[in-house]
């Protein structure tokens, strides 16, 4: 492993790790230490066996810091165990024992919301997983089982589902403690369950566990699978507790159809802040200049696409809004996929909340988007090149 040396910019001698989180996934692994202040600290790597460690500027051993081995999982794809020191004086070392080598990326997020300054530490595999291979391996996990029960279509229709928010990001919190995040993967999980079910169709999440995904690596794992359709699935908060009903939105070119579009596009755009996200990583999908032509037909199809499926949603849920609104929602861009994202219900409202925690109405609410999308690709049938097409 190639020694890594990073320090940040701002130390304090009151600094103190207030809380400590780990949040273990496939797609990378997140240590976050959260203190009342910005921490010095420093990241270099060991070999033989692979280990990473990370010394901090602190005076003291906090409880935070000696409870992290408790929390790192035992299927953890990356972190062994973890150990926590003082190393000298006004040092506390930090050491990571790896299960391979792994790309380490370190940044450090200033206060938002809930949180105090954060200092992340992110572990990627080496090779990044390819969501392709991953989605073509299942695919064809029950065709080898049974190949007589095979669909004969010329191709299998990828649909990408996104649960909003995650990790970090908790997205909304209802009156009773119900958590968006946990919502939106719950039905999320439902939904592909559905979409695996039929045919013609294959289903792939972006994130399939409690972490944080960038809005931009949403975008690109749609586009990495060659999706027919992309929808991310969240569900919406009020300030206040009355407003309720299912929602749709697709991209907008230009102006947001309504001031609470646009305002919920700025919330949801703002999830990357608050899920903690390294600046230092290009995006090409948030920063795009919506110049390409392809743009303005894929922005058709997600209208075409999001009434389709706020029509099924209307006979289980009140609707928010009669028609699909627009705007600028970052998670939406993807130039040649058509995209919406599904508002299923407020969490805010407490009786809407109780409804997004029973099992039953989850069925119901996955069943609506499995129609929705079905009828869309019935009128519109996937594109002849795929890389699920079927022999």
């Amino acid at each position: 492993m190639a020694v890594v040396l990073l320090v940040s910019f701002i130390a304090s001698a009151e600094a103190q790790v207030l809380s400590s989180r780990i949040w273990p996934a496939r797609d990378y692994t997140r240590l976050t230490l959260e203190s009342r202040d910005e921490i010095k600290f420093t990241l270099f790597g060991v070999k033989d066996p692979e280990r990473l460690v990370l010394d901090l500027e602190l005076a003291e051993l906090s409880p935070a810091l000696l409870e992290l081995n408790a929390k790192v999982a035992a299927d953890d794809p990356y972190v062994q165990g973890l150990r926590v020191a003082h190393n000298r004086p006004g040092v506390v070392r930090l050491v990571l024992d790896l299960k391979a080598e792994v790309k380490p990326q370190v940044f450090t997020l200033k206060p938002i919301a809930e949180y105090g300054h954060r200092l992340v530490l992110d572990l990627y595999p080496l090779v990044p997983l390819d969501p392709l291979a991953a989605l073509i391996e299942e695919s064809e996990r029950p065709r080898a089982l049974d190949k007589s029960k095979a669909p004969r279509v010329a191709r299998l229709a990828i649909i990408v589902i996104d649960a909003g928010h995650g990790g970090e990001d908790p997205g909304a919190t209802g009156r009773h403690g119900s958590r968006e995040k946990n919502i939106t993967l719950t039905i999320a999980r439902r939904l592909k369950a559905l979409v695996d079910a039929e045919p013609n169709m294959r289903a792939l999440l972006t994130r399939d566990g409690d972490y944080y995904l960038p809005l931009h690596v949403r975008v690109d794992k749609a586009r990495k699978v060659k999706a027919d359709l992309f929808v991310s699935i969240h569900a919406d908060a009020f300030i206040r507790p009355h407003a309720r009903g299912s929602s749709v939105f697709a991209l907008s070119e230009r102006r947001a159809t309504s001031e609470a579009a646009s305002w919920l596009a700025k919330k949801e755009n703002e999830a990357d802040l608050v899920g903690g996200v390294n600046l230092d990583v290009k995006d090409v999908y948030l920063k795009k200049t919506l110049l390409d032509l392809a743009q303005t037909a894929t922005i058709d199809h997600s209208l075409r696409l999001g009434d389709l499926v706020l029509r099924r949603l209307g006979a289980v849920n009140n609707l928010h809004r009669p028609r699909v609104e627009q705007a600028s929602f970052a998670v939406l861009k993807a130039p040649d996929v058509p995209s919406i994202l599904v508002e299923t219900a407020f969490i805010s409202n407490p009786q809407e909340e109780k409804r997004l925690n029973d099992e039953s109405y989850q069925n119901k609410l996955a069943r609506a988007l499995l129609d929705g999308i079905r009828d869309y690709v019935v009128k519109h049938p996937p594109r002849p090149s795929s890389p699920l097409a079927l022999n």
